[in-house]
């Protein structure tokens, strides 16, 4: 049996299909990756980080944009969808203002059928941009969150877990209960 046939796009090719898509994908290198459907809690977890970031953001003279804004890593020919994504400054690759080259803060939301893709090759991908200051990794499942944070010498990870613990973003000197990202979600019978 042969494998199915996946083509290869330039970035201006996927740029081109995907602005007209009816659903969205992400592009690595070439290839394309359709995106799944969000569960509720998923839904729920985005929405919170939008509102706690937009708030930060607004403090700061910055802009929080949810799911439909793309990133693009150039020097990884990449093009992302983050769940929450906050820059300062923004610089866009054209004038369509869809596609963001220099994010300061994002957020995703790990699904089970996405989380190693997310914890890895996305990951990786994230950290690979000059902007980036902190990456969360957020668990839909329990309360917790995985803090990447870029330092003078490369990254630190921390684990937060629980509702006491405090989510500090270095890119604005800001803090926020973890417990904020979980507001409405019901974890375990425990409803947050």
């Amino acid at each position: 049996m042969s494998a199915a046939y996946k083509p290869v796009y330039t970035p201006e090719e996927y740029l081109a299909v995907e602005r007209l898509a009816a659903e969205r994908s992400e592009y690595i290198a070439g290839e394309t990756f359709n995106m799944a459907g969000a569960t509720r809690h998923h839904n729920l977890i985005s929405r919170n980080a939008i509102i706690e970031l937009d708030a930060i953001a607004a403090r700061g003279g910055c802009e929080a944009y949810a799911a439909d804004m793309k990133v693009w890593i150039p020097s990884r020919s990449a093009f992302l969808y983050p769940d929450t994504v906050v820059t300062y400054e923004p610089q866009f690759l054209d004038g369509r203002e869809d596609v963001l080259l220099n994010p300061r803060v994002v957020v995703e939301v790990l699904s089970p059928s996405t989380e190693s893709y997310d914890r890895g090759t996305k990951t990786e991908l994230y950290r690979s941009l000059p902007s980036l200051r902190d990456l969360l990794l957020v668990s839909q499942d329990e309360m917790r969150v995985t803090h990447h944070t870029r330092v003078a010498d490369g990254w630190e990870s921390r684990e937060l877990s629980g509702p006491e613990a405090t989510v500090t973003l270095s890119s604005f000197q800001s803090s926020f209960p973890l417990s904020a990202l979980y507001r409405g979600v019901d974890l375990g019978g425990v409803r947050q």
